[in-house]
């Protein structure tokens, strides 16, 4: 989905949410962002098994699951709301939402 902006349904969730991803494009992981980033985050087991795969020898960037950032969620996938209702859309939102909170809380607990 390189370049394709986010499904509509996940547009208006966000919207709800008081964000708007109406500009945002889908793109490819590169080797140069296992260097870039500090952290990179996969919302499923398949994709975090992808990412490791294309880790280049010299990466400096964590991988882990969205929901390892989550209470009680490690090891947890986000579930895809690609196929199902709008209110999939929503339980996406917050188990997202849970993770980078988490994920935060851990990067601020860290440079303190």
């Amino acid at each position: 989905h390189a370049g394709d902006p986010p499904d509509r349904r996940a547009q208006a969730t966000a919207l709800r949410h008081g964000i708007d991803i109406s500009g945002y494009r889908g793109r490819q992981v590169t080797k140069a962002d296992f260097r870039r980033f500090t952290h990179i985050v996969a919302l499923d087991d398949q994709n975090l098994r992808d990412l490791k795969r294309l880790a280049p020898a010299d990466a400096t960037a964590t991988l882990s699951l969205m929901l390892d950032h989550a209470p009680g969620r490690a090891g947890q996938a986000v579930a895809d709301p690609y196929y199902g209702d709008d209110a999939g859309f929503e339980t996406t939102w917050a188990d997202v939402s849970a993770g980078a909170a988490g994920l935060v809380q851990a990067l601020r607990t860290r440079s303190a």
